[in-house]
């Protein structure tokens, strides 16, 4: 059976761009509409211990597709393909998008459409 999931990314949580966003409200909205089997939150998965998270999330070969709401979806690219190729998991299984600068509902929005595209 295969499972997709959301993961937010958000900077450490301190930087100015994610201010105005409820990152757990955000989430909420997410796994109460169902569109995805699982959310999670990560402070900086650009970081050493990202590259852990994803590589022990994504060994678990469920898991079909990946959507992180965060920075720039080419950083994402750039910075997750070690992690994704070291456990066999297909890029073009990410799906990534830009929600910086946003407030809660237009960040909701924006995930949704990614989500519902892809």
């Amino acid at each position: 059976m295969s499972k997709k999931g959301l993961l937010l990314c958000v900077c450490q949580g301190t930087c100015p761009s994610f201010q105005e966003m409820n990152v757990f409200e955000v989430l909420n909205a997410i796994r109460r509409e169902k569109i995805v089997d699982f959310v999670g939150l990560h402070p900086q998965l650009c970081a050493d211990d990202g590259d852990e998270y994803l590589k022990t999330l994504m060994k678990n070969k469920e898991i079909d597709k990946i959507f992180v709401a965060g920075c720039d979806p080419r950083m994402q690219q750039k910075m997750f393909k070690d992690a994704f190729k070291e456990v066999g998991f297909d890029v073009t299984k990410h799906f990534g998008v830009d929600i910086r600068n946003m407030k809660t509902e237009e960040a909701i929005n924006t995930i949704k459409n990614l989500i519902e595209q892809n």
